[in-house]
């Protein structure tokens, strides 16, 4: 089974222009940096209390990754993402879990039932709580559990690289009305019972909350 989490070892400081790629971004899947904001180098530096060098290697892995776009004498501008491309994620993304639970049906183990059920009640929680954040990464962690079950380390990468414009997405439509949580958890819930079961219903309920939660983004 492929690993979706590292495990915590002690590990060196991270390096400044790590932080200032983690602390831009972070800002921006939240939008404090909301789309279409004009930034400045000489903001950023102020911002984070660093340095050029270090804000200027976090700039060119945002852009690289589409999160934004750097002008050499405007500025930087945060992009959103396109609506048709959103669409095309959520379509590429139910082809590919669809996949996952059907290579798992009937194989599913004692811990990587125990594992998702842990999933499913920290989320519950989360879904308590109305904590919007915490909650969207608990949803993304199920998802990618069940990928790592697959175990193919191809559908895990094209899943991964998408990851963060997912959480991003998610975020934003959960902030709209927070208590959608209450469904999306319950989805889960259903996949989960009909997956251990051996029930291939499991993959028609994927399927419907992908597509579900792909046309809440319209509302």
């Amino acid at each position: 089974m492929i690993k979706v989490e590292e495990s915590k070892t002690s590990s060196p400081a991270p390096l400044l222009k790590d932080v200032a790629y983690e602390e831009i971004k972070e800002r921006i899947l939240d939008e404090r940096f909301e789309p279409g904001r004009f930034l400045s180098e000489r903001e950023l530096i102020e911002l984070l209390e660093m340095s050029k060098t270090p804000i200027k290697s976090a700039l060119t892995r945002l852009e690289a990754e589409g999160f934004v776009t750097v002008f050499s004498k405007q500025g930087i501008i945060i992009n959103d993402l396109a609506l048709n491309r959103i669409v095309d994620i959520y379509d590429l993304r139910t082809a590919l879990e669809s996949f996952n639970l059907q290579a798992i049906l009937g194989k599913i183990t004692d811990e990587q039932q125990q594992l998702l059920i842990d999933n499913l009640n920290r989320t519950k929680q989360i879904v308590e709580q109305l904590d919007v954040k915490a909650f969207a990464k608990a949803d993304h962690e199920f998802h990618l559990l069940i990928c790592g079950f697959a175990d193919n380390g191809e559908i895990l990468r094209v899943l991964m690289n998408y990851q963060d414009h997912l959480l991003r997405i998610t975020l934003r439509h959960l902030r709209k009305d927070p208590h959608r949580m209450k469904g999306f958890w319950q989805d889960h819930m259903d996949i989960y019972n009909l997956l251990i079961k051996g029930n291939d219903e499991c993959i028609a309920k994927m399927k419907d909350h992908l597509q579900h939660s792909k046309s809440k983004l319209f509302m």
